[in-house]
């Protein structure tokens, strides 16, 4: 009987791996045009993951959290455009990896989507050939020599719309305005970037103009500062959103339905038939969410070190300041004024200063990790013999796969960091030497 009971655990644990798998690959699908190329994980449920490239030969590897492959899925399809091939495993942490061998370094983005009449939830990423000339226009196409990064950063209510009100009388249109105004100083401040103020002043602005006023001053990223409240007390922690698909979907039925107003990337949608209309919000409406994700992520992990999260990580919603088609935005809870410590620390001078400093640090490192071609900072970059970049230490992180994701020596991170041996920890912030052109 203890040999039976002893084959049973064993098999177990063999069989555990697929059997509580949060959720399978059940197809890849890719395909190519031009200089663009498009793979698309088909889910069986919507799953966390993690992607990242590596040089020398270029990668891109796609972690999936708690996944397998399909039984179904007997074979990876062949490579097109810019994919050579391929390939997955099992990591010992229980994460899918997925590995894109490129022929060409790229530029990557990724979004999510849900299921459709056709196709369940699906991981769609985009890879572009770097020098390639890009398919979605920004705001503007004026070609400016070492221009400003320019940050649209939205007080949350004002004027006759106080906003959350807490137990205290604090009214979330003034914290908003407070730490807002903290931002633009520091911004205004960072080498290579400019603020722009929706509102400076207790005035109230309709959600579209806002967002209208953030595409006049052409930005590059539109930051919406609030602080939530909920009717129970208890809630605490900061968040960061990111327009949810339904949200992007309702948004771009409304532009094709207003065709003779609409735009995007300074591309008039009027004189375009319904096709053309749709593709066109289409990708650059994808362009816009997967990089919100992007510096949404990047904004949640540096508020993670300054105060408690709500969420870790970016959070997908409807909201209609977040709805511009062409403009990566996101919106920042700042925290939950309904909570009275929080609406304390919500008041205080040296919270609204660290909360600022950790919204700047998270943009910094997404732009320059993807700077415009035509900024100061892409150009510096391009000059500069080396550069910090700064990583946030994650779960199943090691020194080793971190010098391997930025191409880099383990003794360099270690010397950066002064640290006398390869121990780290989840949270801590890494600075990472980079070689310009590496």
């Amino acid at each position: 009987m203890a040999q039976i009971r002893l084959t049973t655990y064993v098999l177990l644990l063999l069989l555990a791996p697929v059997a509580f798998a949060a959720s399978s690959v059940e197809n890849v699908r890719i395909w190519s045009e031009k200089n663009k190329t498009r793979v698309v994980l088909d889910l069986s449920k919507s799953v966390q993951h993690n992607i990242f490239t590596l040089r020398g030969p270029d990668r891109l590897v796609i972690d999936l959290k708690d996944s397998r492959l399909a039984k179904s899925l007997t074979a990876m399809p062949q490579g097109a455009g810019a994919v050579r091939s391929i390939r997955s495993a099992v990591r010992s942490n229980g994460q899918l990896r997925v590995v894109l061998d490129l022929n060409t370094a790229v530029r990557s983005r990724t979004f999510t989507a849900g299921p459709n009449a056709t196709y369940g939830d699906r991981l769609v990423i985009d890879l572009e050939k770097v020098g390639a000339p890009s398919t979605v226009k920004r705001a503007s196409e004026e070609y400016r020599p070492g221009r400003d990064i320019v940050i649209a950063i939205d007080a949350g209510h004002g004027g006759k719309d106080p906003g959350a009100i807490g137990q205290k009388r604090t009214r979330e249109k003034d914290v908003a305005l407070q730490i807002s105004r903290e931002l633009a100083k520091r911004i205004d401040a960072e080498p290579g970037m400019k603020a722009v103020l929706i509102r400076n002043s207790d005035i109230y602005i309709d959600h579209r103009m806002r967002t209208a006023i953030a595409r006049r001053h052409k930005a590059d990223l539109f930051v919406s500062i609030h602080a939530d409240a909920v009717d129970d007390r208890r809630a605490h922690g900061a968040s960061v959103y990111a327009l949810s698909l339904k949200g992007a979907s309702d948004e771009a039925a409304r532009q094709l339905a207003r065709r003779e107003n609409a735009s995007v990337g300074g591309v008039s949608l009027e004189d375009k038939d319904d096709v053309l209309a749709s593709v066109l919000l289409d990708l650059s409406q994808n362009a816009a969410l997967s990089a919100s994700l992007d510096v949404g992520n990047q904004v949640a992990k540096e508020m993670g070190t300054i105060t408690k999260m709500h969420r870790k990580t970016v959070q997908q919603a409807g909201f209609l300041v977040l709805k511009s088609p062409d403009l990566p935005s996101i919106l920042v809870e700042s925290a939950y004024i309904s909570n009275p410590s929080e609406e304390k620390k919500l008041r205080d001078k040296g919270y609204q200063v660290r909360l600022s400093n950790a919204v700047l640090a998270g943009i910094r490192n997404y732009f320059y990790t993807n700077p415009p071609p035509d900024t100061q900072i892409a150009m510096d970059l391009r000059r500069e013999p080396t550069r910090q970049v700064r990583h946030v230490v994650s779960r199943g992180d090691t020194v080793s796969e971190i010098a391997e994701r930025y191409n880099v020596s383990k003794a360099s991170i270690r010397r950066a960091n002064k640290l006398s041996n390869d121990k780290i920890r989840i949270g801590q912030t890494l600075s990472i030497p980079i070689f310009a052109g590496g």
